[in-house]
């Protein structure tokens, strides 16, 4: 019998997601000499190389990619007896992990946690804000408890509970702000500013603008919605921001701020978790105090500068 233990087994997934013994070590808290001697006394018990070293970054074995799907799945279910003893303890209380993507966390974030401690007083909330495929890949391999990002998912394994609805704005440089709205073929026509890669606000805001059936003009890139916004303030081009985001990013540039023409452009964010999970109906409770608090948010979504087109 090899005795292998759950804190080998985190090890090695923290190595295999972070392909780097100074980052994993530092994401288990442990010293990368620590980690150099759990990885080689995992190897011994199994008595075959796990791991690849190369110079800038780690691989794992065949033998090391087959261990890690049975790792993250004994990983997932020792959670998953964990969150089975918290069931019966009323309110939910401890540990939350809550993931949550860069278009929403930083304008929701802050009031969501304070409006979970007064009414969970128990939970330890601890975000992670990070695009959407990072954060459906900690949650079904139980790295997250719950999720809150833009729907729908269409993963099989997770639940999607719907919290709020928003509208898509767009932002112009101030001394536009009394020029006609333009309508999508004209926007796309102009230098729009988006988001990189991997943000799903990028794929809705070229769905919208029909950027894949004619390729923008010239397409420039940012890493948030705030610096997209300065870029429109210093007049480099123009961009569309979520509802959510318009009372903070409006007063940071001189910008202008118009509602686009029917049928204007919107998502729907919500909470998601793994059906599977034994806190499936808390956090069920969970969402329904975060509808009723998007409830009481709906008249701060507003748009300013503007007249309906």
């Amino acid at each position: 019998m090899i005795n292998v233990t759950m804190k080998q087994l985190r090890y090695f997934d923290a190595l295999a997601r972070h392909r780097h013994f100074g980052r994993a070590a530092q994401a288990c808290a442990i010293s990368q000499p620590a980690l150099s001697v759990q990885m080689k006394e995992l190897e011994a018990l199994f008595g075959a190389p796990l791991i690849e070293r190369t110079a800038r970054e780690i691989r794992l074995s065949g033998l090391g990619e087959e261990l890690l799907v049975r790792a993250r799945d004994i990983l997932r279910a020792v959670e998953e007896l964990e969150d089975l003893t918290r069931t019966s303890r009323g309110p939910l209380a401890g540990r939350l992990r809550l993931g949550i993507i860069p278009t929403v966390a930083p304008y929701l974030l802050p009031e969501l946690i304070k409006h979970l401690a007064a009414n969970y007083p128990d939970l330890d909330v601890r975000p992670r804000e990070t695009v959407t495929q990072a954060l459906v890949r900690d949650l079904e391999d139980g790295r997250l408890d719950v999720a809150v990002v833009a729907l729908p998912m269409s993963e099989p394994a997770l639940h999607e509970e719907p919290l709020f609805e928003e509208e898509f704005v767009l932002v112009r440089p101030l001394e536009d702000a009394d020029k006609p709205v333009p309508k999508p073929e004209v926007l796309r026509e102009m230098r729009l500013l988006l988001l990189e890669e991997g943000h799903c606000f990028r794929d809705q805001a070229i769905s919208f603008c029909n950027l894949s059936a004619s390729p923008p003009r010239d397409l420039m890139e940012g890493s948030s919605l705030s610096t997209l916004v300065q870029m429109v303030g210093a007049g480099i081009g123009v961009t569309l921001i979520p509802e959510i985001a318009v009372p903070i990013e409006s007063g940071s540039a001189p910008v202008s701020i118009a509602r686009l023409p029917q049928p204007r452009p919107q998502r729907r964010i919500g909470m998601v978790w793994r059906k599977s999970s034994p806190l499936a109906d808390k956090f069920g409770q969970i969402a329904e105090v975060l509808q009723q608090f998007s409830r009481n948010r709906e008249g701060l979504h507003y748009v300013k500068n503007h007249a309906d087109t």
